[in-house]
């Protein structure tokens, strides 16, 4: 048997490591998505990207393809802003969609997508509902924060002081009765009107550059903190910034895509990640 194709894509730094399977064939494993995303023994990651039919995992969807997605750890989770950005240019570059308006399936349902003439993508990321709040613990400082549902959960805390401070090499603690699959946790500060800035310690993955679900959840956040429901702003993260819309019942994530390069995975390599 011949390597397994993949490529390497990032979106504001947040990067992936994408898996062509159309027919959902690959024994993507917890342990293989692991080697595949350490920095050391692989390729390096902060995610997996599969691309498959839909259908062929057995998970619905209007479109014709569906992004399996999973964390660097090997867990499976069930969006990323980010991720399905270069995973909608990947469909055009390789010629599987037309540029323009397609949908890409995911865990947390149907996501329209935009892929624009300079290759940036625009996605319709559905609702940003606020949750609740609850707290969680950096270094032993707690942070109150509202929670957020974009198809998958986030706990969002607007700071006063500067959110580059922080220490999030670590876990920060949170409640797991309130998020008993885990959260994605986001740190903001505003820069005036219409600017965030943000650093996220994803779950499953630590520290990122970008979270595209996070963006989503920090101006949803920041806006009904100021009391209201609706606006637009840019998010400033370590990777680079991506405009976000949110209004009742929707939002829009827009930002770049790019991808990097291309190869096969060597087949004894594969072999052994697995056992």
């Amino acid at each position: 048997m011949g390597g397994i194709e993949f490529l390497k894509g990032h979106g504001t730094q947040n990067d992936f490591v994408l898996l062509p399977d159309p027919d959902g064939r690959l024994e993507l494993t917890e342990a293989r998505v692991a080697a595949l995303c350490d920095r050391q023994r692989g390729l390096g990651a902060d995610g997996v990207l599969r691309v498959v039919r839909a259908g062929a995992l057995g998970e619905p969807s209007a479109g014709e393809w569906f992004m399996d997605y999973r964390n660097a750890d090997g867990s499976i989770a069930e969006m990323c802003g980010n991720g399905v950005r270069v995973f909608a240019r990947y469909l055009v570059d390789s010629g599987l969609a037309a540029e323009g308006e397609f949908v890409v399936g995911t865990r947390a349902g149907d996501r329209p997508v935009v892929v624009h003439p300079d290759r940036s993508v625009t996605v319709h990321m559905g609702p940003a509902t606020i949750t609740g709040t609850s707290v969680t613990v950096v270094a032993g400082r707690p942070f109150s924060g509202v929670a957020v549902d974009v198809g998958n959960p986030h706990l969002v805390s607007l700071l006063d002081d500067d959110v580059a401070g922080l220490d999030l090499r670590d876990q920060p603690d949170f409640d797991h009765d309130v998020f008993p699959n885990g959260v994605n946790l986001e740190f903001i500060n505003r820069l005036g009107e219409g600017a965030l800035r943000m650093r996220v310690h994803e779950r499953g993955v630590g520290e990122t550059r970008a979270c595209g679900t996070g963006t989503v959840a920090a101006v949803a956040a920041a806006f009904h903190l100021a009391g209201t429901d609706t606006g637009r702003s840019t998010v400033h993260i370590l990777g680079g910034r991506v405009e976000v819309t949110v209004s009742r019942g929707a939002s829009t994530l827009s930002g770049p895509a790019e991808i990097v390069a291309r190869g096969e995975l060597d087949e004894a390599w594969w072999a052994a990640a697995g056992s």
